[in-house]
């Protein structure tokens, strides 16, 4: 009789996918009560029984028989009630209680096979431990927080479990996020709770791997569109997001991270500026970008700066289209009489001490500008960066963007940095959203893993519910590390990926 492993809360498949990771083999029941995610989730996971159905009402005894084993069920409760993001709104009660369906799940499986799970797993946001009774006005209750998450524990140790639980962060396991949750695990045989093994950690000492950056998941080939000259301009918040992330990330930063914005193939990459940069050609007209992301969430404090330096893990990935990447294009600037023009292949930087952030405006002749090298178009660009340069830094260096001068620039100044001793035009700043993919990459899936598909109408799966799914998800090296740690024994073999059209080939491929 078949072995059984479960997910219960079955949405874009990040437990399933780390779980068959770990074991090489899928999962036999996925439960979700959303057709989309469930969409999602069947066309990664064929092999799997689907379930479109309410957690509170599935009825499992309809697809188990006695004396079949579930060796492991995955379940990740709805967490918005029980999360800080929430704010201040009133929390949905229905939501609150989802981790009390896995108690029921438990008894309903006993009574079906004769035996509990063997083994339970859990994730959440770690303010589930808070999870209490609400007032009259749907707010949580201060002097009964933990009430019912106590409750919930105690119920399961009743019926047997053994209960550990710790808050992990998946960038210490290899995962390009810094997702913290609360994880738990419930077992009912012999064996020993077991938690797996940190690997990385931030600055990669003590023998361990430095955190995953998120860089290495960008598609750097699309830099999005300028901030500057678009019909219908940014928010007045998102340019401020943008100034003081630059600002943070770049002109502030000892180590800024750079990255070649002519470069083609698949193992495009950015690198620190303390390592050579190699000639650049004239293809975009550009020489190096400096990227950073920056979040279109409001601030929490007046002066802090959402947004993140891509030689990071990327924060905690939510269900909104939360994250922009930002480029501010640098070339270097060559003053007249040189010999070479502004849009000349840059020459190889070697390694130096140096520092990344002296703001200058520089005053030259437009004509001169001009007969250098630069189109109207491109001059168009250095003149409004100047404007906003000038706008939220004024021209002296370390001034707060919190004194703002609203100075006009004229055609004649440019803005320039100092990157390693030389000059640099700040010719153009481009912003974009981040894609699904980049977003699935992220939270650590894998690259084979498919998100964008027709429905069976035809109709294509649309981003936002692509970005909903991934946001929802668990972190998949999560899973795979948890599942590792506690149910080796449950390994078949290694996990064979979608199978996927090479664009270029037009042939069949494992991604």
């Amino acid at each position: 009789m078949k072995d059984i492993i479960i997910d219960c809360f079955a949405g874009g498949g990040g437990a399933s996918v780390g779980i068959e990771m770990a074991l090489g083999r899928p999962i036999d029941i996925a439960i979700n009560h959303d057709p989309d995610a469930i969409a999602m989730h069947k066309i990664n996971h064929p092999d799997t029984l689907h379930l479109t159905e309410d957690i509170l009402k599935v009825n499992l005894k309809r697809h188990l028989k006695w004396g079949q084993k579930v060796r492991m069920m995955w379940a990740s409760p709805d967490c918005t009630s029980h999360s800080r993001a929430k704010g201040g709104k009133p929390i949905k009660r229905g939501l609150r209680i989802l981790p009390m369906s896995v108690y029921r799940l438990c008894k309903q499986i006993l009574k079906a096979t004769g035996s509990l799970p063997e083994v339970v797993m859990m994730e959440n946001v770690a303010e589930i431990q808070d999870w209490g009774p609400l007032d009259e006005n749907d707010r949580p209750i201060k002097d009964r927080k933990g009430e019912h998450y106590q409750k919930f524990v105690k119920l399961m140790k009743n019926l047997g479990y053994r209960f550990e639980c710790r808050e992990l962060v998946a960038a210490d396991y290899g995962a390009p996020t810094t997702r913290k949750r609360w994880y738990a695990v419930f077992r009912f045989d012999d064996k020993p709770i077991v938690w797996p093994e940190v690997t990385h950690n931030k600055y990669g000492t003590d023998g361990m791997k430095k955190w995953e950056p998120i860089v290495n998941y960008i598609n750097f080939n699309d830099l999005g569109r300028s901030i500057f000259g678009r019909k219908k301009p940014l928010a007045v918040n998102t340019m401020n997001r943008i100034a003081r992330g630059l600002q943070k990330f770049v002109f502030d930063s000892p180590e800024p991270f750079i990255v070649q914005v002519n470069h083609g193939g698949d193992n495009f990459r950015g690198q620190s500026i303390h390592e050579p940069i190699p000639t650049i050609t004239q293809k975009h007209g550009y020489g190096i970008v400096s990227p950073l992301l920056i979040q279109y969430h409001s601030e929490t404090a007046k002066n802090e700066v959402r947004g993140q330096s891509v030689d990071e893990p990327i924060m905690t990935i939510d269900t909104s289209p939360r994250y922009g990447l930002a480029a501010a294009f640098l070339t270097k600037f060559y003053k007249s009489g040189c010999g070479q023009s502004l849009l000349e292949p840059l020459h190889t930087i070697t390694t130096s001490p140096g520092h990344f952030g002296q703001i200058s405006i520089l005053s030259i002749d437009y004509k001169q500008l001009i007969a250098s090298g630069v189109d109207a178009e491109t001059a168009q660009k250095c003149t409004w960066v100047s404007e906003f340069i000038m706008e939220y830094y004024g021209c002296g260096i370390g001034q707060s963007l919190n004194d703002l001068l609203h100075t006009v620039v004229t055609k004649d100044r440019f803005a320039l940095i100092t990157v390693l001793g030389n000059e640099y035009a700040i010719l153009d700043i481009f912003l974009r959203m981040l894609e699904p993919e980049e977003l699935k990459l992220g939270q650590g899936f894998p690259r084979d893993y498919i998100i964008s598909f027709k429905r069976s109408n035809g109709k294509p799966y649309p981003k936002s519910e692509q970005v909903k799914r991934i946001g929802n998800s668990v972190v998949p090296i999560m899973a795979m590390a948890l599942t590792e740690a506690n149910c080796p024994y449950l390994k078949v073999g290694e996990r064979i990926g979608n199978m996927m059209i090479d664009d270029m080939a037009q042939q069949l491929r494992f991604a």
